[in-house]
């Protein structure tokens, strides 16, 4: 890989994180206010994730397999910040025991 493509590719990945993890607060942060801009937002800090996995697909020297791991992981960032609410809305309104 030339020093050109590794910046790219670091660069890239490194938009992917941050993507993935502005979609994570920003969903919360919607569900938390009952704020459909926020959580629409939040779909558009997913959709640039995916968009960023798929330019590293095309543009990167990666092997198949780290290419195919990213577009793994990019779809499952999409499950996780709705899995993490409905666990949390779950874990909270149970009853508490006293002791």
């Amino acid at each position: 890989m030339s020093e050109t493509a590794l910046a790219v590719t670091a660069a890239l990945l490194g938009l992917f994180v941050l993507a993935g993890g502005a979609y994570g607060l920003i969903y919360g942060a919607g569900m938390l206010r009952s704020s459909l801009l926020m959580r629409r937002t939040a779909v558009a800090c997913y959709v640039s994730q995916l968009l960023v996995a798929a330019l590293v697909c095309l543009l990167s020297p990666l092997s198949t397999a780290w290419k195919v791991f990213l577009v793994c992981s990019a779809v499952a960032y999409g499950f996780i910040p709705p899995l993490m609410w409905r666990l949390l809305e779950s874990m909270h309104r149970q009853p508490t025991r006293s002791s």
